[in-house]
Parts: C-alpha cells; sequence; structure tokens
C-alpha cells in the first residue's frame, strides 16, 4: 500500500524529504498502519513527509527487509518525489541498511538512528549530551562491518597504529570503543553527584514528584502550569530530554514537594537509549511519587500507557505509588467527557490508583490534581526530635514554605 502525503512548495524550502516505511510483521511484531508517529518522528527531525509505504511479511528478508520487490516500489517513489532518504518504522541490521542504500541509491535510516537524531539534537545539559553521545556510539558500534571501502589491510611498520595488518575497521571500532569507555567514565561521575543531591534530599525528608509519561502527552506543558515555570513545551515528540526540578507549593497540605519533569517515552525506545539515560531516568525510579501523564486524546492511550508501564518496570520504577493524569482535556469532543474529573482505575492483580482527567493547557482539573498529590505528600513530617531541618529544592526550610506569589 501506497500512499502520498500533501505537500507544499514554502513547506519543502531547505527540508530532506523523506519516504516512511513500516512493515507488519504479524502478531508479536509491533506495528502502525497510520505511521503517523513515525512521521512526526520525522518532522522533529526537520524532515518533510512525501510519501508512505505499508508492507506484510512474514518474516523480514535478510537482504533488503522488504523484499526485492517492494524494494524496487519504493525506489520508484523516491525517484517520483526527489526523495533525499527512506526512513523504516523498524530497526534494520547493518547489512539491511547498507543492501537497501545501494538499491535505493538514497541514505536509509531506521526508527533507532531517526530518535538519536532527535536526541542529539535536543539534547541541552552537559549529562544530556553525553548520555546521547554514549547511545550513539554504541549504535555506530554495530554497523561498522564492512561499512566503508577503505577496508584494505594496512602495510605493517615501525609506528604503525595497530600493530602490522590492522584492517582499518579495526582502527574505528577501536577509536569507538575507547571514546566509549571515557563517555562511560563521565556519566559514572555525574552519577555519582546524582547520587550525592539525592542522598542529600533524602536526609531532608523532601517529598519527591516525578512526572513520566508516553512523549508529547503534555508533561512540560503540565509541569509549567504546576509550578508556574517557563520549561520549553511544544507539539513535537521529545520536545524536553534534560531533567528540570522546581518547588511546587501545595496549600492544600500546607507544604511544597520537589516536582521534576523527565524525558518522555516512545514505543520501541531503543534499549541502549534507556541504559544511556539511566542517570536521568533514575529520577523516576527515586521518587515517592509518579504522576503518570497520559494523552487522553489519543486513540493509542492504551498501549502508550502499557509502553511506559514497561520502561518503569525496566528501571525499577514499577512499585512506586501513581496517579493517571489525563491529559488534554480540551482536546476531546464534548460527548467524550468524563462525568467526573476524579475516580480510581483498576490495573489488575489488586492494584487501584487514582486518575484524574486535567487539562493543562485551560488549567481545568489541575486544582484536583493538587489536592491528590498533597493527600498523598501529607503534611510536614514533625522532625523536630531529630534536630532535622528539611529543605527544598531552592534551598530554603520547608517548614517555613508560604506560597509563591501567584498561587492560587
Amino acid at each position: 500500500m501506497v500512499s502520498a502525503e500533501p505537500q507544499e512548495a514554502g513547506a519543502l524550502a531547505g527540508q530532506a524529504r523523506a519516504v516512511l516505511v513500516g512493515v507488519d510483521l504479524g502478531p508479536g511484531a509491533s506495528f502502525d498502519p497510520t505511521l503517523d508517529e513515525l512521521g512526526l518522528l520525522a518532522e522533529s527531525a526537520g524532515d518533510c513527509v512525501v510519501a508512505k509505504v505499508l508492507a506484510k511479511r512474514k518474516s523480514p528478508d535478510p537482504a533488503l527487509f522488504v523484499g526485492s520487490g517492494k524494494a524496487d516500489e519504493i525506489k520508484l517513489l523516491v525517484q517520483a518525489h526527489c526523495a533525499h532518504g527512506v526512513i523504516f518504522d523498524q530497526a534494520l541490521s547493518p547489512a539491511q541498511q547498507r543492501n537497501l542504500e545501494r538499491h535505493l541509491g538514497v541514505p536509509v535510516s531506521d526508527r533507532t538512528a531517526l530518535i538519536l537524531e532527535i536526541f542529539a539534537a535536543r539534547a541541552q545539559s552537559h549529562e544530556g549530551k553525553l548520555q546521547v553521545e554514549l547511545a550513539r556510539l554504541q549504535y555506530i558500534a554495530t554497523r561498522l562491518v564492512r561499512r566503508w571501502t577503505h577496508l584494505e589491510r594496512q602495510q605493517g611498520g615501525i609506528g604503525t597504529r595497530g600493530g602490522p595488518g590492522e584492517a582499518q575497521i579495526e582502527l574505528d571500532r577501536r577509536m569507538i570503543g575507547d571514546r566509549i569507555k571515557q563517555v562511560k567514565l563521565r556519566l559514572e561521575k555525574v552519577k555519582r553527584q546524582r547520587g550525592t543531591q539525592r542522598r542529600a534530599r533524602e536526609r531532608s525528608g523532601t517529598y519527591r514528584v516525578s512526572l513520566v509519561g508516553y512523549t508529547n502527552a503534555g508533561k512540560s506543558t503540565l509541569f509549567n502550569a504546576l509550578v508556574k515555570a517557563r520549561t520549553y513545551a511544544a507539539n513535537q515528540l521529545f520536545a524536553t530530554l534534560d531533567t528540570t526540578t522546581r518547588s511546587l507549593y501545595l496549600g492544600e497540605a500546607g507544604r511544597s514537594v520537589s516536582l521534576s519533569d523527565t524525558v518522555g517515552f516512545i514505543r520501541d525506545l531503543p534499549h541502549k537509549l534507556v541504559e544511556a539515560f539511566r542517570a536521568t531516568l533514575q529520577e523516576a525510579a527515586d521518587a515517592d511519587l509518579l504522576l503518570h501523564v497520559i494523552d487522553a486524546s489519543s486513540p493509542l492511550l492504551h498501549e502508550q500507557q502499557v509502553e511506559v508501564e514497561r520502561v518503569l518496570e525496566e528501571i525499577g520504577a514499577e512499585t512506586i505509588p501513581q496517579i493517571l493524569v489525563y491529559n488534554k482535556l480540551d482536546a476531546i469532543e464534548p460527548g467524550q467527557r468524563p462525568r467526573v474529573l476524579r475516580d480510581e482505575l483498576d490495573l489488575g492483580a489488586g492494584r487501584r490508583v487514582p486518575r484524574v482527567f486535567v487539562s493543562a493547557l485551560t488549567g481545568e482539573g489541575l486544582d484536583v490534581l493538587r489536592q491528590i498529590i498533597a493527600e498523598h505528600a501529607g503534611p510536614i513530617p514533625d522532625l523536630a526530635d531529630t534536630g532535622t531541618v528539611q529543605v527544598l529544592p531552592d534551598g530554603s526550610p520547608a517548614g517555613t514554605a508560604r506560597p509563591p506569589a501567584d498561587y492560587h
């Protein structure tokens, strides 16, 4: 199945034209028949989608993933739309990627490479950049097999790096390996620094709340609405990569808590990327309460919720208390709106969690959400007997917390 995307000449200026490909490999394999999410990823990377191709196979073709017939079809589309590249929704092996590039005559990327490209462009902090670099290096390391044409054996001799007869590819692999070790050491230092900060918060008794959820569910918009911050928020995938923490005053409990906005999750998030961002995701794993933000207007909200739960389990955060925050209430059709803003949802195995419907954009339901957070956090513990002073993220004593000037 082939579909052409509407395009405007002005919209193509300075953008790479891309053809998207999705393959249905049957039960048990991820497949998006609309390719909408891949399209959003491509747009987030600065590409313009000009056509989409769907295919169905029992198993991937070892050489071209989609088979020679479908590959010829994609090649005609590339030529017809003057496309600059092709993006697959599934992961490609190094050999499949290389064979497809030769067959199609344009660069070929897969979902993993696209996500890594977006992360590289969006990372702002030193830690974020290190984490992205580690993930990209680990990805590139698997793509070195027969990737270049300059793989003739070197002549051995005095001063020749790597010894007699070592191939250029082996030097490339060694340089990447050395760089991976360096980045891991620097990330380990960052991890220790974060650990020190977390232990300080634990000693101070600060109650920690973290926002988690599928990318583009509105976490950063909700974060800004709750703490009156100006964290970057946009209607695009992975608008926020770096963790931001602010103090949230809860008039309902007469205290403040720390609120952290974390990186969003996505279907088929590369394991190496989760591993590289473990230091950042540790904010969620160490939280006292998770606000699981869900796009209530998405037709795939159940699948997205399951994917987030899977990643939370992977980082060891599956047992932390949660509040399900169904965001984007303003985008729901009037006839589909819930009758109440607050209820409970049964997740199975006797596990019931509070659910609240909100609109971070209009502010509807935020007072209910604050009330639920306050119920979980409770009043400030009496630490007089221990001599411990509770400290907020801004350094002020928690016992003297006052509502901000614009608190409502």
